[in-house]
């Protein structure tokens, strides 16, 4: 049985909350994280429910995603949807309003699906900061530099052009906005690259957290424990995963085909849908 897959590209067009339920911490709903690396991801089951439940043809449906819940055991759905990781993450900077951050590691894992999918043309060489200071970005005009310093949050990082940086910023570009030169554009001035533990502390910091409060409808003042705190991605945010067709009850060109419709318009992922959290723009590419 032949398997074929796809790279994916999710763009969060406001704050993605992907959570996974009540936390331990002070944040009483953190998004979800990878126990070991602490990377933001949304879950595949996720993803899946939303594209299933965005195919209104009932025939369609079924093939590609399977039975429902009560027909389960007739058969297996004919796509696979792994948990979509993080890959860009807006950060605010002193100059140009925000850059997309990633590093060396995020990068290489990214890079080991990209190859797993037979996706031509990607960069193959990863840009490494040699100090934890070092920040590298694509080009001399960048739009976050600033007398060659890179301001992230509270981080004052050194400025260093790099071409493999360059090379990732332009092909990560041309995925993600695929018809949108302007986009490209913003991408590559605003790309950088920092060090696994600056990353590291970013993840922690640079994420959106919100207060909420449930109101006592006589009164209009906070309930007894009404008091509650959410995070969420920012806007802007980049994940990136692997979706795979197997020829159950339907070919993959078919399989695919189905789930580009499904695309062409921006979704709602993640909780709080209902304050306006998890719209993205979804974009595949790559085959092998």
């Amino acid at each position: 049985m032949t398997v074929e897959a796809r790279l994916l590209f999710v763009h969060a067009l406001s704050p993605l909350h992907a959570g996974t339920g009540q936390g331990v911490g002070v944040i009483d709903l953190p998004v979800a994280r990878e126990k070991a690396t602490g990377l933001p991801y949304l879950p595949g089951s996720s993803l899946k429910g939303v594209l299933r439940d965005a195919c209104r043809d009932n025939e369609m449906r079924k093939k590609v995603f399977g039975p429902d819940t009560d027909s389960a055991h007739e058969h297996a759905g004919s796509v696979q949807i792994s948990d979509q990781r993080l890959l860009l993450l807006p950060v605010r900077s002193l100059k140009g309003t925000f850059a997309w951050v990633t590093s060396p590691y995020i990068l290489r894992r990214f890079l080991r699906d990209a190859e797993n999918v037979g996706v031509s043309g990607i960069p193959s060489g990863v840009p490494v900061p040699t100090l934890e200071t070092s920040c590298l970005v694509s080009n001399d005009g960048s739009a976050i530099m600033l007398n060659n310093q890179v301001i992230l949050e509270d981080l004052d990082l050194t400025a260093e052009t790099n071409s493999d940086a360059r090379e990732w910023a332009e092909w990560i570009g041309r995925q993600v906005f695929p018809d949108d030169t302007s986009g490209q554009e913003m991408l590559n001035a605003r790309f950088c690259v920092v060090h696994d533990d600056v990353m590291s502390f970013l993840l922690d910091t640079a994420t959106e957290v919100f207060a909420r409060v449930r109101l006592r409808e006589d009164a209009k003042t906070v309930e007894t424990g009404g008091l509650w705190y959410e995070e969420a991605l920012p806007a802007e945010t980049v994940l990136a995963g692997l979706i795979l067709a197997t020829p159950v009850k339907a070919e993959p060109d078919e399989v695919f085909k189905a789930l580009n419709g499904l695309m062409e318009k921006p979704l709602q992922l993640g909780g709080k849908a209902t304050v306006g959290r998890g719209l993205c723009r979804l974009r595949m590419t790559g085959g092998n």
